[in-house]
């Protein structure tokens, strides 16, 4: 979940859209701007990421992140991704 400056939503959406490992990206209503959908194999690549790579663009000014542990979903949603 990512806030960011209101005249750069679009761009750091479209930035984020861009990014290996992010698979989609929601503007949102509420306390965040933006929600991004992020599938990785490793921890290790979740955190460079998102302290690195998500918190360096240009008009991010805070992110959350949540870990899913389990996906209840009646598709095969692994099937979906390639995460080479």
């Amino acid at each position: 979940m990512i806030n960011v400056e209101p005249s750069r939503t679009a761009s750091v959406a479209e930035t984020l859209g861009e990014m290996r490992g992010i698979t989609e990206v929601y503007s949102v209503a509420g306390n965040f701007d933006l929600v991004a959908i992020v599938r990785v194999k490793e921890n290790e690549a979740l955190a460079d990421l998102v302290t690195q790579r998500v918190r360096g663009i240009e008009g991010v000014t805070r992110t959350e992140t949540l870990i899913a542990f389990r996906a209840y979903s009646r598709y095969d949603l692994a099937s979906l991704f390639s995460l080479d």
